[in-house]
């Protein structure tokens, strides 16, 4: 080969945070679209619900010279009812996937601000491949169910590994480090 493959472009840092901003929101329901609609097709032209009314949305920002630029994971929670939230739609970009960080910080940033909000129950249909990550983030699986046709794990978190975050606004950094 003449010349080596060209990686895209992933910044060393990301910031996931609450929605704060319109273009944030666009940006993160154009990501669930690409995942769930034209990269996993188990959704035809939109994934949008009933939930996204109430969700409180989260993304993971990566930045151009320091500035937020690109929403590259997301991630929306809801409260079912007093106390029991849950989350759905996870979403990281291809390009950050296999980096090993925003999934993990994405449900990190989810489950302490539901817990900030009087969670005593965090709750999730897991697609099947991602429940080991799920495990490792000290989760439960309850039951393997069907959801869109495909299997997924109800799972529930372990709030004990989850202390309140209240400054979702303001999120937090997370370093990436690429894969060698």
């Amino acid at each position: 080969m003449l010349f080596e493959p060209i990686l895209p472009y992933v910044s060393g840092e990301a910031r996931v945070k609450l929605v704060t901003a319109s273009w944030e929101l666009a940006d993160a329901r154009d990501l669930r679209r690409l995942v769930f609609c034209r990269e996993q097709r188990i959704f035809t032209g939109d994934d949008g619900d009933a939930r996204d009314g109430s969700a409180v949305p989260l993304v993971a920002l990566a930045p151009i010279f320091g500035v937020a630029d690109q929403v590259v994971g997301t991630v929306r929670i809801n409260e079912e009812a007093p106390g029991h939230w849950s989350g759905s739609r996870l979403a990281v970009d291809p390009a950050w996937r296999r980096l090993g960080a925003l999934g993990g910080a994405l449900i990190q940033l989810a489950v302490s601000t539901a817990t900030a909000r009087g969670a005593r129950r965090f709750t999730a249909h897991v697609q099947a491949a991602n429940a080991p990550l799920f495990h490792r983030l000290h989760w439960r699986t309850i039951e393997v169910v069907d959801c869109h046709g495909r299997p997924h794990h109800f799972m529930e978190a372990d709030l004990a590994h989850y202390p309140p975050f209240a400054d979702g606004a303001r999120g937090f950094q997370v370093l990436i480090r690429r894969e060698r």
